[in-house]
Formats: structure tokens, sequence, C-alpha cells
């Protein structure tokens, strides 16, 4: 009895791990450029970090919550989005690898200013 209990228990933490996962956004294979689209039916919180750990600053917001996004509420840098579809014409965001549990992303605006971010990989898949 005590066994099932404690089995029911791990499986509806792994099950309650995978729901908090946030895959929103999309890295295209040829062009390494990453989107997040327009009108995901989910509610949503991601951000970009200056380095590679939660702790350090948050460089960029996608985000669900008009709140997150309308004043840029948590300022970060390179802005607050619903999605890539919002950022300013000619801007981009490309990935440029690994960096442990995070990818490491570079903002590239319209003039060709590169600004380094790090994503959760856990945050968007490769297709």
């Amino acid at each position: 009895m005590n066994t099932k209990k404690i089995f029911i228990v791990a499986l509806f933490t792994c099950l309650s791990l995978v729901g908090i996962s946030q895959t929103i956004g999309i890295v295209d294979k040829r062009s390494r450029e990453f989107t997040v689209p327009r009108d995901l039916k989910v509610d949503y919180q991601v951000f970009g970090y200056q380095f590679p750990n939660i702790t350090t600053r948050k460089m960029i917001c996608f985000s669900s919550h008009v709140a997150d996004v309308k004043d840029n509420f948590n300022q970060c840098p390179l802005g607050a989005y619903f999605d890539t579809g919002k950022m300013r014409p000619d801007d981009k965001i490309v990935y440029a690898g690994q960096a442990g549990k995070f990818a490491r992303m570079v903002y590239v605006t319209g003039s060709g200013k590169k600004t380094v971010f790090y994503l959760s990989k856990s945050s968007f898949m490769i297709k």
C-alpha cells in the first residue's frame, strides 16, 4: 500500500513538471532563426537572461500577459513581446548554440548590433 502511494506521488510530480515546461518558440533548422508564433493558445511567460542562469538580469521577455508586455514591466533591455512578429522591423533572434540547460541566442537589430542572451532549452524546439 505504501509503495503504491509513493508511485502515485512520483507519477503526479513527473506529470506536473512536464506541464510547467513552456515550449513556445521554434528555431528553424536551416536559418537558425528563433520565432515565437502569434496567437498561441496557452498562458506563457519566458525570459532570456544575460548569462545562462535564471538569477542574472532578464534581457528579453515573451509573455501572454498584457501587464508584462505593455510597459515592459520587467525592464528588459531587449524588450517585452507577445511574439517575435511584434519586434522592430528587421530585428531577429538567432540560435548560436548550447550552454548547459540554456541556449545561446543572439538578438540582431536591423542596423546589425548584436546582443547575446540565454534562453532555457525547454522553451523552444528546433524544427
